[in-house]
């Protein structure tokens, strides 16, 4: 019987104090660095002397955030262990390319003894395709353990294996882009392994310092309206759609809508 794996994510970099002590210093240092006379220099020990009031520091980074100038959020990074994911999960996550590196576990050069999977719940839900899903994994790993005792590269042997095999991650993202990544990643419509990856992502950094964590949202939060078309029908109720939106706003300033209180 094929093990199963688990999903896990764990914030490997930086340590929680760290994230705490200087991260939303070096985003005001990065804003600050854009308005002020001072030297980068002089900002960043008035910030480390403490002589930056904490709610100064809080509101550049909410002005900054909302008004989307987003290159100074550039400047911190996240590294993540992600482990216990499926091929399928991680063929997505790699299409994101920009502010993020990736090393993965190798199928070339690693020879699994016992290799694990993931089950997609759907299948799991149903004995008879569970049925199925299991004799062809089973089968999978049998003929790749056959073809390693017949000599064959492990390169070529894991050309049998499915996508429900899993595979272990490093991923060491921005924040610009870690919030991108969450906002199509946490959305009711993404492939569900991945919203749960991106769940975890964010219980880790709700752990670390919350603020930080607060900002993973659906991109739909953030924009006010949802503009995904399979959502047109509005059965996602966390925004409504772009459609009503404007169709609200052009009723509105066709004056066939006032404001409450008119």
């Amino acid at each position: 019987m094929a093990k199963r794996g688990v999903m896990e994510v764990s914030l490997i970099f930086p340590p929680a104090e760290i994230i705490q002590r200087y991260y939303k210093g070096l985003i005001y240092l990065a804003a600050r660095t854009c308005y002020s006379e001072k030297t980068p220099q002089q900002i960043w020990e008035e910030f480390l002397s403490n002589k930056v009031p904490p709610e100064r520091v809080h509101s550049l980074l909410e002005h900054v955030i909302e008004s989307g100038h987003h290159s100074t959020i550039e400047h911190i990074s996240f590294t993540f262990a992600i482990s216990g994911v499926s091929r399928a999960l991680s063929h997505q996550l790699v299409r994101h390319r920009i502010g993020v590196a990736f090393d993965q576990q190798s199928q070339r050069y690693v020879k699994y003894k016992e290799p694990l999977y993931v089950t997609p719940p759907s299948i799991e839900a149903q004995p008879e395709a569970l049925q199925e899903f299991e004799r062809l994994r089973d089968t999978s790993e049998e003929v790749y353990h056959r073809f390693l005792e017949m000599g064959i590269p492990a390169e070529d042997a894991r050309f049998v294996f499915p996508n429900a095999v899993t595979t272990n991650l490093i991923m060491t993202v921005n924040l610009r882009q870690l919030m991108h990544m969450a906002g199509l990643r946490l959305c009711t419509l993404a492939q569900w392994e991945i919203r749960q990856l991106f769940k975890l992502i964010r219980k880790e950094l709700m752990q670390a310092e919350p603020y930080f964590g607060k900002l993973l949202v659906p991109k739909c939060v953030p924009l006010g309206y949802c503009d995904e078309k399979r959502n047109e029908d509005e059965h996602c109720k966390i925004r409504p759609h772009r459609n009503s939106v404007f169709r609200v706003w052009e009723l509105y300033r066709q004056g066939k809508l006032v404001e409450r209180g008119e």
